[in-house]
């Protein structure tokens, strides 16, 4: 068994890291080391690789990217936990409804330990909690090897979903974290974070995780 990488990127446009992502894919080795990238973006809509003009409803002064992960349109803003999973499937012998279930049952652990019970859906990836979407995924697999990710909406600002049809279904409700817990309840970005990452390792199949924030490493001068 091998541990993951954790890299903490900050808030970063989604573009650059997004840039990012396809050239760390596109030049990896059977050698090359599987990371977990924890981000925020800027307000954005990205739009994935089949994605339909008509569910960006009004997007007014907020970005719209073309992408090439599955799935149609969803927002990403300041308040979210993104975590993109550059993983090498082959060698950790997953295929591809191994990762989505990896990464959906991750997300009902965390908001388990929160109170909060979450729900998958057949043929809608991403959780929900009781029929309002709190976390969207959206993969692409190249050469065998992942990335893109998930989106756990923590305490962003929800009003920019108003202006899509969220992951292509017209009227979709949208919740997050802080509406969800009680007012005495304690929590932090870096508490749900360190649990995420903790819960995708163990459900992907690695004996522990490192943070590698600090390396000088391909990842963060790419990400730079």
């Amino acid at each position: 068994m091998a541990s993951i990488a954790v890299c903490h990127l900050g808030l970063r446009p989604y573009r650059q890291v997004f840039d990012a992502m396809r050239r760390y894919t596109a030049a990896r080795d059977g050698e090359a080391r599987d990371d977990i990238w924890l981000v925020q973006h800027p307000p954005v809509f990205t739009l994935g690789q089949a994605g339909r003009t008509e569910h960006l409803i009004e997007p007014g002064d907020i970005p719209v990217e073309q992408v090439d992960r599955g799935g149609q349109v969803t927002y990403h803003g300041p308040g979210q936990v993104v975590a993109y999973t550059l993983l090498d499937l082959k060698r950790q012998g997953l295929n591809v409804r191994d990762l989505v279930c990896a990464i959906e049952t991750s997300i009902k652990q965390v908001l388990s330990t929160f109170g909060i019970s979450g729900e998958s859906r057949d043929k809608a990836p991403g959780v929900y909690v009781a029929g309002a979407k709190i976390a969207s995924l959206g993969l692409r697999i190249r050469k065998g090897c992942s990335y893109h990710g998930l989106a756990l909406n923590v305490d962003l600002d929800l009003e920019p979903f108003s202006r899509i049809n969220p992951c292509g279904y017209p009227g979709l409700a949208v919740t997050r974290m802080v509406d969800l817990l009680s007012p005495d309840q304690s929590w932090s970005h870096d508490e749900i974070e360190q649990q995420l990452v903790t819960r995708l390792a163990d459900n992907l199949g690695y004996d522990d995780w490192y943070d590698a924030s600090a390396e000088e490493s391909a990842v963060l001068r790419e990400a730079d």
